[in-house]
């Protein structure tokens, strides 16, 4: 997805999962969010870093309306 100055950018937040709570600023309502967080690795694992990976998939039946954002619930099942 391309996303230029002439896309509508709207409010989304996260339910559930780690990252419930979570605002941000989206363009093109894209169907699926990837949240990572970084995880400490052990030292004799030098040059690798890892990542949790968590997704969040938008509702279908809740649409953003004035001041509502457009939510994505936290997706247990996604690898």
């Amino acid at each position: 997805m391309t996303v230029d100055d002439t896309a509508r950018w709207e409010s989304a937040e996260l339910d559930g999962g780690p990252a419930h709570g979570l605002r941000m600023r989206i363009a093109g309502r894209p169907a699926v969010l990837q949240v990572t967080y970084p995880c400490v690795v052990e030292s004799q694992a030098e040059g690798v870093s890892v990542q949790a990976l968590f997704i969040y998939r938008r509702h279908p039946r809740r649409r953003a309306s004035g001041d509502q954002p457009v939510r994505y619930g936290f997706d247990a099942a996604s690898p």
